[in-house]
């Protein structure tokens, strides 16, 4: 039945304009999907953001008191990363200006897997007598861009579980949302799970779950796409039983609304604090 409805070539209907309102951050637009998704399917949902590896699009600091600077680092998609950084002695705007620019200079465009060895010994070099304070610099920027890069996964509908009998066992359902709220976990089977994508659909029913504890349960993933080539998984847990054809309709809908809204580019940002 699940391999009949997935090769139907249904239309796929516009979803309402009440489903997804526009906003102008990625974290609140990905929050919104998985809690509209939760809402009306009446399953647990799971949302990634979309993930490539990031580069440095701009890097500026300004110090907050002696002793401490704040770095603000700006990444592909517009993400934007505050660190506070701690330094051993106090720097003048003319410092904080040259080490601005060094910094530029070098990182601008750069992704963590273009940061070397040689890299760093050549900023040192021209960093001068500030050799030092530029490594403390330097790592709090490569923290904050390592976190960039880290997979973000919205949920939402965790407590829809208990509403089947069948997942309503206590040590069951107690092991079920464990898994849930494992965001590591669930980051990694949405991983692999678009990494396997062909069709952009993907159901898998009881044991082919590829997260123990979840055999009991079925999960249909699909994938949306951004216009530069980053993707991101969108994934629905419930019963064996659940209602497929529904799951499938909705997902479809939700993957169209997301590419028109990336294509348009409909001022959808990402803010990090």
């Amino acid at each position: 039945y699940v391999d009949r409805l997935m090769e139907e070539k249904e239309e796929v209907e516009e979803v309402k304009s009440s489903l997804l309102e526009r906003v102008d951050r990625m974290e609140l637009l990905l929050k919104q999907v998985a809690k509209v998704l939760a809402s009306n399917t009446n399953y647990a949902t799971m949302v990634t953001a979309p993930h490539y590896n990031k580069t440095v699009k701009v890097i500026q600091l300004s110090q907050v008191d002696i002793g401490s600077l704040l770095a603000v680092i700006v990444v592909d998609g517009n993400i934007i990363k505050n660190q506070m950084i701690a330094v051993d002695i106090g720097l003048d705007n003319e410092d904080i200006l040259k080490f601005n620019i060094l910094l530029n200079s070098f990182l601008q465009g750069a992704s963590l897997e273009d940061i070397n060895l040689e890299m760093i010994q050549e900023m040192k070099k021209q960093a001068g007598d500030y050799g030092i304070i530029l490594d403390q610099i330097f790592q709090g920027i490569v923290e904050a861009i390592h976190e960039a890069n880290e997979l973000e996964i919205y949920t939402s509908g965790a407590t829809n579980i208990l509403k089947y009998p069948e997942l309503g066992d206590i040590s069951r359902t107690s092991e079920l949302l464990e898994k849930f709220e494992d965001k590591s976990e669930l980051s990694h089977m949405l991983e692999e799970t678009a990494n396997q994508e062909e069709s952009g659909i993907q159901v898998y029913i009881g044991e082919e779950t590829p997260v123990q504890n979840m055999q009991d349960c079925s999960l249909v993933t699909a994938t949306y796409k951004m216009p530069e080539g980053a993707k991101g998984t969108i994934g629905i847990i419930g019963p064996k039983r659940m209602d497929y054809k529904k799951v499938v309709s909705t997902l479809k809908n939700l993957t169209v609304e997301l590419d028109e809204i990336f294509k348009k580019g409909k001022g959808v940002n990402n803010h990090d604090q």
